[in-house]
């Protein structure tokens, strides 16, 4: 038999059994189920570490025990002989190319900036600034335009909280008089194969391992299938999404959270995990979250993943696209992705004009004409943010634009699409202002446009397929706001999770779900 790219990454041969998997059609392998180690508590100088049930804690590197427990939780935390400081500083980029580090590194000490270099991935990222938690987002977002300014960074440079730490550092586990100190990394095994940090229980077994920074990382490890048990819940909840009727879609949604998983193993590596658990990585609950309809979805499918010839994929996938999905380059700045293509969320055909109009999106929050009709969009009577408008008064435009783009742009005269993508998703957009004209691409757009939410604070906008129009006073015509009618939540590449509902509910698998979501693909059983 042929083997594929991904089989040869474990070099590992695949040994067919005359055994098909009832249901499936894929034949099983003697490949062993690989684990994750998840970053439940990526970063803390402390935290509580216990089980329902009998557990022992032990030293990482030496196996010695350390101590052991009974439905009780114990604290562990990180001891220094300097002080531990926290605080926000800004993530520029990633390296591997020792030269491009040392330019940038002199660049940014000329003007006297405070850097660091976070090992990653063979390379390093490169990190600038130093600012207290309580300073302010506009002060922060100030000092993130000049970097920018000053070619130090690029428009996604992010803030992140980390703590540094000099001096020779241990770990104290302590409960009641009970204390025991530690310089390796420990281990955390429960008879009950639950173990619980800061309490929350969690499949498998534990570790507490010093991160990238020198505090402490609280890490998860367990086979796949137990991982993705915890991540369908949160992705893809069967309540309210469809209950059994959508099965198929929790199917589909296991397969691609597996395959992100498998696909992104080492990629916190440096931390002492592989994955977050959060929309970083994939929002992950542990046992607590699992919900019975999840797991059978899980069980029914495991080991399945999505390949590309022979390549695992990059599952990405997205709340709700809004009656058309998008071009991978589109979107973000990255080469395109045969299986990334943007495809219609319906049975209307492929071409781009079935993407709705500015009257479509103006007639309805949730426009009736796709409602539930054989060709009407999948997703439509699943999601409430298939359809959405959004308002900005003329003080709030000012405001938005002004905190984008790091200056006073005054009164906001005009706003204008400039090109929009296959899939009706702006493409460039225009910001004509009384202090000058401004300009965004691509996904970026979400964050330079945010909307005032309902607590009061700044949110990227819910997607880049929208109209936008300016509000008149329909007695002076002065322009007193501007008004956006859209659709869809998220980026819009890939998998639409309330589409795949819909498809599930009209009777398509699983396999019909990834094949429509992701073009060309195959299904493979991976373990």
């Amino acid at each position: 038999m042929k083997i594929s790219k991904i089989q040869k990454v474990f070099l590992i041969f695949i040994l067919v059994s005359a055994t098909i998997l009832p249901g499936i059609g894929f034949a099983e392998t003697s490949v062993e189920e690989p684990e994750v180690r998840i970053g439940v508590i990526p970063t803390s100088e402390s935290m509580q570490l216990g089980s329902t049930g009998d557990f022992t804690i032990s030293d990482k590197n030496t196996g010695m025990e350390l101590f052991a427990g009974a439905n009780e939780d114990v604290t562990v935390a990180l001891e220094s002989t300097s002080e531990i400081e926290t605080f926000f500083r800004l993530q520029t980029a990633w390296s591997s190319n020792q030269a491009v580090v040392e330019d940038w590194l002199q660049l940014a000490q000329s003007h006297g900036y405070p850097t660091y270099l976070e090992p990653h991935l063979n390379g390093w990222r490169l990190i600038i600034g130093e600012f207290p938690l309580n300073a302010s987002w506009g002060e922060r977002e100030q000092f993130r335009q000049e970097v920018i300014e000053k070619g130090l960074a690029g428009p996604d440079a992010f803030w992140r909280e980390i703590t540094l730490v000099d001096g020779e550092t241990t770990i104290r586990i302590s409960s009641g008089d009970e204390e025991v100190i530690t310089s390796n990394p420990i281990k955390i095994h429960s008879d009950n194969n639950l173990v619980r940090f800061n309490g929350s229980n969690y499949r498998g077994n534990g570790e507490v391992v010093f991160n990238s920074s020198g505090t402490l990382a609280g890490v998860n490890i367990l086979p796949v299938d137990d991982y993705v048990l915890g991540v369908v819940p949160h992705e893809l909840p069967p309540d309210p999404f469809g209950g059994m009727d959508a099965i198929e879609a929790q199917k589909a949604q296991a397969i691609a959270a597996r395959t992100y998983a498998l696909n992104n193993l080492g990629k916190h590596n440096n931390d002492g995990f592989d994955l977050l658990p959060t929309t970083a990585d994939q929002v992950y609950g542990g046992y607590d979250s699992e919900h019975p309809i999840s797991t059978e979805a899980v069980r029914d499918t495991s080991g399945i993943v999505a390949t590309y010839e022979g390549d695992l994929i990059s599952t990405v996938y997205h709340s709700t696209s809004g009656g058309f999905t998008a071009n991978n380059e589109d979107i973000w700045n990255s080469p395109a992705v045969p299986y990334l293509r943007g495809i219609p969320d319906a049975e209307r055909g492929r071409a781009a004009e079935n993407v709705p109009s500015l009257e479509v999106f103006k007639n309805s929050a949730n426009a009736t004409s796709l409602r539930a009709a054989k060709e009407g969009d999948f997703e439509a009577d699943w999601s409430r943010y298939h359809r959405w408008t959004i308002d900005w008064t003329a003080e709030e435009i000012t405001q938005v634009l002004s905190n984008t783009f790091n200056t006073d742009v005054g009164q906001v005269l005009e706003i204008n699409v400039l090109e929009r993508s296959d899939s009706g998703r702006v493409y460039e957009i225009e910001f004509v202002t009384e202090n000058g004209t401004f300009y965004e691409k691509k996904d970026q757009i979400r964050w330079a446009l945010q909307y005032i939410n309902a607590s009061g604070n700044e949110s990227p906008l819910l997607s880049t397929l929208f109209y936008i129009e300016p509000i008149q006073d329909p007695r002076t015509k002065e322009v007193i706001g501007f008004e956006a009618y859209g659709g869809g939540w998220g980026h819009g590449i890939g998998m639409s999770q309330t589409g795949a509902v819909g498809m599930a509910v009209k009777g398509a698998s699983f396999e019909e779900i990834l094949k429509h979501y992701y073009q060309g693909i195959e299904l493979e059983l991976y373990y």
